[in-house]
């Protein structure tokens, strides 16, 4: 089997095994939070966790729920501003700890937000300070030094592919809702020949 094959293979199981694994019931109460929202959701992150929650908030944003993605270092220099009581702020962060995100998990405690927490350190200061904590843990990176942010970072989009899914089951998010939502491009052009022939 070639190097790159195996890869993938790895890959692909890590996210299998994560999905046998992973505590339902924090998923659950996650979903159902999300339904009951009435604000808006923000995610943050550092680094490779803000690439993913950017992409979550596309994802999120496509089938009809506003969020916005909150960058750390203008958190703490007044868009702490742009949230609210009523909103929800989810945290990505693999271990949790991360400097830049622990100094303002206090300023949005204090707000009055629901937090989330995306990580795999239970123990961490934001597990400890969250309204829900999902654990998302994958045994081994795709690199050979199990340091790179690669598996676990598909881990984490891969929970909010799912939980996007369920989401638009339980909004009854129809294909002329997507269509509204995003008109161009491929999907566009498909969404509107079943639009049209529904």
């Amino acid at each position: 089997m070639n190097d790159y094959v195996q890869l993938f293979k790895n890959e692909g199981e890590e996210i299998i095994k994560l999905g046998q694994t992973i505590n339902h019931d924090q998923i659950t109460q996650l979903i159902s939070t999300l339904v009951k929202n009435t604000g808006n959701v923000f995610l943050t992150g550092c680094g490779t966790s803000a690439m993913a929650a950017k992409k979550i908030v596309h994802t999120l944003n496509v089938i009809d729920i506003a969020a916005f993605y909150l960058n750390p270092s203008d958190a703490v220099h007044g868009s702490l501003g742009q949230v609210k009581s009523e909103d929800i702020i989810i945290f990505i962060s693999k271990g949790g700890s991360t400097k830049e995100l622990t100094s303002f998990v206090e300023n949005i405690h204090k707000k009055g937000l629901q937090i989330i927490v995306i990580t795999e350190n239970s123990n961490s200061l934001l597990a400890k300070r969250a309204d829900l904590m999902v654990k998302v843990k994958v045994e081994q990176e795709l690199d050979e030094f199990n340091m790179l942010a690669t598996t676990s970072t598909l881990a984490v989009i891969s929970l909010f592919d799912v939980i996007a899914t369920i989401l638009m089951k339980c909004k009854n998010f129809s294909k002329k809702d997507f269509l509204l939502n995003h008109p161009s491009g491929d999907v566009g052009q498909r969404l509107a020949m079943d639009v049209k022939h529904d």
